[in-house]
């Protein structure tokens, strides 16, 4: 295991309720939030991007949202920048 940050693309996990909710979208949504989260998955940060936004203002690097399916659905995360493994984690997805 080398020590040095790795880049993209991210790890990504998801809670066992965001695994089952995805599963049971509809095709469509269920492609939108797919690429939503490729976005994610292959940006230098996932933090920063014009669909995301933080879950809280109160806390900058905690919970962040990103938008899917012209802002009809959206992904709650959280990335954890670790040395080893950096990875996203899907906490809840959500669509109307």
């Amino acid at each position: 295991m080398s020590e040095e940050f790795t880049g993209p693309p991210w790890a990504v996990d998801y809670t066992q309720d965001a695994e089952k909710y995805r599963i049971s979208l509809p095709e469509e949504p269920r492609e939108a939030c797919r690429e939503a989260l490729f976005e994610l998955l292959t940006a230098r940060h996932p933090y920063r991007g014009e669909d995301v936004e933080p879950a809280r203002s109160t806390v900058p690097r905690g919970p962040h949202v990103a938008y899917f399916d012209g802002n009809r659905g959206w992904i709650r995360f959280t990335f954890l920048p670790r040395v080893a493994e950096p990875q996203i984690v899907v906490e809840e997805i959500f669509w109307q």
